[in-house]
């Protein structure tokens, strides 16, 4: 058991070092995919204002640029040292120092509570085991009145298996990885089951769909979600 967990690992890191040139190789599959992070930040413009904000799994950082509200201060955090130093080259020279880069499991957070204005995490809770703790404990670190903004794929819905088909699985299964295993360890929480828990927590909630502005799993790729911390 032991041995299949490291060559899981090994499978991961290998993944995870071409995940940018799956999911943003094409013209279309990019313009998809920044898609999914601009329907997230249009809920906020240059006249909305948040002290702290903290985004859960960044990744590579691909979500930050399409922040436009206006901050003090934006930490990236990973679980994954080696992909945020991806978005630490990146992003390190920006916002004149405001934003910081720090190593964080997204289900167990070191923050105090009421600590942040807002917590972003985009493509994140479908990875977590246990979503309904994991929501509490990024709840816990928000300030009363704070926004957890949440994105996640329609997986799976017609449309997005469709998409990812056409897309980011061509292109793994070309570099000899087996998308479809892969997307079962990772994808553990079904969109129909993320989106009832998030309801149930927050029934005072935003939410919007891309392409269509129809709450269908089956006819978007995308569900985004932004809810007040009471």
């Amino acid at each position: 058991m032991q041995g299949e967990d490291k060559a899981w690992i090994e499978y991961c890191d290998k993944f995870y070092e071409v995940y940018d040139e799956l999911n943003y190789s094409s013209p279309l599959q990019s313009s998809i995919m920044r898609a999914s992070h601009k329907l997230v930040e249009k809920a906020y413009d240059d006249k909305t204002y948040f002290g702290r904000v903290l985004e859960v799994g960044a990744g590579t950082g691909e979500h930050f640029q399409f922040v436009r509200h206006r901050f003090d201060e934006y930490t990236l955090t990973d679980l994954d040292p080696k992909i945020l130093e991806v978005a630490k080259t990146k992003l390190s020279c920006t916002h004149d120092g405001k934003v910081g880069f720090e190593v964080q499991t997204g289900n167990r957070l070191v923050y105090s509570d009421n600590t942040f204005d807002r917590l972003v995490a985009t493509h994140v809770l479908e990875h977590i085991y246990q979503p309904h703790l994991v929501i509490k404990e990024w709840c816990r670190v928000l300030k009363q009145g704070g926004v957890l903004s949440v994105l996640i794929p329609t997986d799976p819905g017609v449309a997005w298996r469709l998409g990812r088909h056409l897309g980011p699985r061509k292109n793994a299964i070309a570099q000899g990885i087996a998308y479809d295993y892969v997307m079962a360890r990772e994808h553990v929480n079904s969109c129909n089951n993320l989106i009832a828990i998030l309801r149930h927590y927050f029934p005072k909630s935003k939410e919007a769909w891309w392409p269509l502005p129809i709450p269908s799993i089956d006819l978007n790729l995308f569900f985004a979600f932004h809810a007040t911390v009471n």
